[in-house]
């Protein structure tokens, strides 16, 4: 077997087990992003060679600057400026591609008009501008678990790719899980009625130097002091790099068009544990420990409150939210290990020491 190590994580394929060859064109969307960048290092480690990446206008390109410095001997990437909102756009960064991977996405926005036109309207233009010549041989679009609802899943139950996605998006008062679960549903409808060959990935919560918050999973602080609201509950981590060699795996591996895969590493921590570390390592500060009945009441209460009031308060706390971010779930990620061969190469105790250092750097705000 050839081994080709990636930049970041060392990850192995056989040639033969991939669906492109190394001179395949490799679109990326997002290449500039957390993740994307990250995806782009793992490809080029594997020895794709020709890769076209798309970033957004006024985006931070250092990160993936960073990846491509020192690779114009070995390949080819070429990055693109633009919109894909524009169906022109798409139609031109496209042409050619044999595998693509969708990384870019409307997060960050509080607009459920904005995150749709970001999420849903892009991928409709990208996935019309893919099929309109030779369709690719995989499109792998990178989702989230926000797209799950495990309200069914008994108390302690595994949320796995069976899992259904959340009925009512709109319910939970997110913009960027009604656009994801909007997403996917486009996606698999193409593949359904297209026949457009694709992966779902769907990452947990994504961490490593360059994000310094504390994930919603733990607590939140909107009130100025830190509820934690997680409690004994795992949280779904999965560190950038890993997530990363997950998603590239996805794209190149045979076999497994049509599947979904949940990327979250070993040795999830508590978010009991994961706060006692964060303040050992990073700064201390005051929180207040809210048990689940007791926050599961008050989500309740503001939920009904919002309902009344005619939405004169929005419902940001409500049972939708509570039971995705707080209910007691445990998680899995047998399926892209036994499917992907993929495996998380940097551990958990590896992955919180480097993001830990980074919060210390930077000054982080819980």
């Amino acid at each position: 077997m050839i081994a080709a190590p990636t930049a970041a994580t060392g990850a192995e394929m056989n040639p033969t087990d991939m669906i492109v060859s190394p001179e395949d064109l490799v679109l990326v969307t997002g290449a500039a992003g957390f993740v994307g960048s990250r995806v782009v290092a793992s490809l080029l480690g594997l020895g794709l060679r020709n890769l076209r990446c798309v970033v957004r206008p006024r985006n931070d390109r250092s990160r993936l600057e960073a990846v491509l410095r020192g690779k114009s001997a070995v390949a080819r990437a070429e990055v693109v400026e633009g919109n894909l909102l524009s169906r022109e756009y798409c139609e031109t960064v496209a042409r050619d591609a044999a595998l693509v991977y969708h990384l870019a996405a409307g997060a960050g926005t509080k607009s459920f008009a904005d995150a749709y036109r970001n999420s849903v309207v892009t991928t409709r233009n990208l996935l019309d501008a893919v099929l309109q010549h030779n369709p690719p041989k995989r499109f792998v679009n990178v989702s989230s678990f926000a797209v799950y609802s495990n309200q069914n899943q008994p108390r302690r139950g595994v949320l796995d790719e069976a899992c259904p996605m959340e009925p009512f998006p709109t319910r939970r008062g997110e913009a960027y899980c009604y656009a994801k679960v909007k997403q996917d549903e486009l996606v698999m409808a193409y593949g359904r009625d297209r026949g457009l060959p694709y992966v779902l990935v769907r990452p947990g919560v994504v961490y490593g130097p360059g994000k310094h918050s504390i994930t919603g999973r733990v607590g939140i602080d909107t009130f100025g002091l830190f509820l934690h609201l997680g409690g004994g509950n795992p949280i779904p981590f999965t560190y950038v790099d890993n997530c990363a060699e997950a998603i590239a795996l996805a794209g190149l591996k045979r076999g497994v068009d049509g599947e979904v895969f949940n990327v979250v590493d070993d040795q999830l921590p508590s978010s009991r544990r994961f706060l006692t570390l964060y303040k050992r390592n990073v700064r201390s500060f005051r929180y207040v420990y809210v048990p689940h009945v007791i926050s599961y009441g008050l989500c309740w209460l503001w939920e009904a409150y919002a309902r009344r009031s005619a939405g004169q308060l929005p419902p940001a706390f409500n049972r939708s939210r509570w039971v995705a971010y707080w209910k007691k779930t445990r998680y899995t990620n047998d399926k892209a290990k036994n499917m992907l061969g993929w495996m998380p190469r940097v551990a958990m105790a590896e992955g919180l020491r480097r993001y830990f250092e980074s919060c210390r750097e930077r000054g982080p705000r819980a």
